[in-house]
């Protein structure tokens, strides 16, 4: 898997009211015309409600220590 970069996947959730559900960053994400690879790094996300930007990054970064 192709995976983008936490700077990447943030330019496509801007303007997300958090806290949000997986299902609602990828629904946003793909409004914004979001690439594929950035569609696939949150949809590798896990399936929880995310507090914060932060998390995400946090999150992102654990998928690629995997």
């Amino acid at each position: 898997m192709s995976q983008a970069t936490p700077v990447e996947v943030e330019r496509y959730l801007k303007g997300i009211n958090y806290p949000a559900p997986k299902n609602e960053l990828v629904k946003h994400a793909q409004k914004q015309g979001a690439e594929k690879e950035v569609l696939e790094t949150i949809n590798h996300l896990p399936n929880r409600t995310f507090q914060s930007p932060i998390e995400v990054n946090q999150a992102i970064g654990a998928i690629k220590r995997q």
